[in-house]
């Protein structure tokens, strides 16, 4: 076989460079904003829904524009896709920091969700298409799915670090000058490539399931304000069931649908998606409380913060290799079992944290969280590709991190709902008993009912310290709600892959002829978030 040129390795090297530049800042925006929320919130004099809001319209854009990406860029180039849509994310960066107020903000940061959606799944298809050869390619697939785990892991800290430094507003221009240089290089070196066969958008299904997607997660946090039986919420569950329904339904009668209904057939495939959504479902949703927790009761600053969280962000990193090389070993059914307990035990102790809790004293709890979630998303994938046909396996990968992302987004909202509701029944009994004239019990009791403990520096300095005393407690049991859920959602997707998942079949010393003569398929989009 011929060696390939020197000069043509680095020329690929480099587009493989600037490509992966591309999605960092996309997966790095899904972990940065995090440690910056109570600064916006202060800044911005927002409650923490809005706060949800501000993480999940991000997340939710990513979650249900993936699918039709991917078939965006076959059909107008892969090159154009994604430069347009790193186009797009520069400048709704821009956008987030420039914005005057929360509602400027919120559409910025769909926009920065949109544009990302478009990135990620032609940026695989650009990988692939730069790197024909298969071992160079899968080298080159390790480096792009090795990407995620290191945004998620630099996001907290670089997060903390600028914004101590700066503002919040300069976790968002951080991607302007990168994202130029990489747009620049891009552009002049970067070759145009389409899928051989032609495609169809399936534009119908793709705004029925935002639909759905949207009026749930709609309901889910704006039921922290309104009420589980208002009828604007129970209006927003039943508009997201019949869409919902009829993406199903619209789905089924499709010739290249956006999602072939027919992989559901599998319990397998239904099983390592349950398991994927539950797993980033109690990652983010702890994420986000934590954030919560360690600035506005324990008080610490942003970069304190993002150092902390280098104990679940590490932890990911390190069980996301040994996960799969579990899984080789074990088949996926035993690394998910011992991931979900793994994780529930993490979450059930961060169940317990109380104003002031030490480091020493939860960091444990926030690794083995991460371990968890590391071992159960690797093996489940895995679990997920064994169960299709090979020309299925791009599509499976796809529902795959569809799951996760969906899992993020309801976490965030099921978890930030849950605490609100807590406090907005409690916190007006807890600050009966402190020393507030009837103007201050009001102001104090609209705020902090919707978790805004920054606002007690608001009060008089004599005042400050009664109020915290008698708040801080009353956040961290709502913290307890909301991770034993998430401790509950994990270990239910145990049980899952308890009873469904099949155990490690035994190797054959020949394989079978079907096995002999599998066609080549195009790369599968490994899971590029925790794991």
């Amino acid at each position: 076989m011929t060696e390939p040129d020197p000069r043509a390795r680095s020329g690929t090297a480099l587009l493989l460079t600037f490509i992966c530049i591309g999605i960092f800042m996309v997966y790095l925006d899904s972990t940065i904003v995090n440690v910056a929320l109570p600064e916006i919130q202060r800044d911005l004099s927002t409650g923490m829904t809005q706060m949800q809001w501000i993480i999940d319209a991000y997340a939710l854009a990513v979650a249900c524009l993936l699918l039709t990406a991917g078939t965006l860029g076959d059909i107008y180039g892969r090159k154009r896709i994604f430069l347009g849509g790193l186009v797009g994310f520069l400048a709704a960066s821009a956008l987030c920091a420039l914005a005057p107020g929360y509602d400027f903000l919120l559409v910025a940061r769909v926009l920065q969700g949109i544009a990302g959606s478009i990135m990620i799944p032609v940026s695989l298809a650009l990988v692939s298409a730069t790197y024909p050869q298969p071992v160079a390619r899968a080298r080159a697939i390790g480096v792009w799915a090795g990407i995620g785990g290191l945004a998620l892991a630099a996001g907290p800290v670089l997060g903390g670090v600028l914004v101590d430094a700066f503002s919040w507003q300069s976790i968002f221009w951080v991607n302007v000058p990168f994202g130029l240089v990489a747009l620049a290089v891009l552009l002049a070196k970067l070759p145009e490539s389409k899928a051989p066969t032609r495609r169809r958008a399936d534009v119908f299904g793709q705004v029925v399931f935002v639909v759905a997607m949207a009026s749930l997660v709609y309901g889910l946090i704006e039921a922290s304000t309104r009420g589980w039986s208002d009828p604007i919420i129970l209006g927003a569950f039943a508009v997201a069931a019949l869409a919902l329904a009829l993406f199903v339904v619209w789905e089924l009668r499709q010739d290249d649908p956006m999602l072939p209904m027919n992989l559901f057939r599998s319990p397998v495939l239904i099983v390592a998606g349950a398991v994927n959504f539950l797993g980033l479902f109690g990652l983010f949703g702890s994420i986000f409380l934590l954030t919560f927790y360690l600035q506005q009761v324990n008080g610490l600053s942003t970069t304190e913060t993002g150092v902390r969280f280098l104990a679940l962000n590490v932890a990911i990193m390190v069980f996301s290799y040994l996960a799969s090389v579990l899984a080789a070993k074990l088949g996926p059914k035993i690394p998910i079992l011992i991931g979900s307990v793994t994780s529930a035990v993490g979450l059930i102790r961060l169940a317990e944290l109380e104003p002031g809790t030490g480091f020493a004293d939860y960091w444990w709890a926030m690794a083995l969280l991460g371990a968890g979630v590391s071992l159960v998303g690797a093996p489940a994938t895995v679990a997920l590709l064994a169960s299709v046909r090979p020309e299925q396996a791009g599509t499976a990968s796809g529902v795959s991190n569809t799951f996760r992302q969906v899992g993020s987004v309801f976490g965030v909202a099921l978890v930030g709902t849950l605490l609100v509701r807590h406090l907005s029944d409690t916190v007006p009994g807890a600050l009966a008993a402190v020393g507030l004239n009837p103007a201050q019990r009001a102001q104090a009791v609209g705020a902090l009912s919707h978790g805004d403990l920054a606002s007690i520096s608001d009060l008089p300095a004599q005042l400050q310290g009664p109020v915290m005393h008698a708040v801080a407690p009353i956040f961290t049991d709502g913290l307890r709600i909301g991770f034993t859920a998430a401790a509950i959602g994990t270990l239910i997707g145990g049980l899952f892959a308890l009873v469904i998942l099949p155990g490690r079949k035994k190797r054959t010393s020949t394989p079978s002829p079907s096995a002999q003569h599998i066609p080549p398929r195009k790369p599968a989009a490994p899971d590029a978030m925790a794991g």
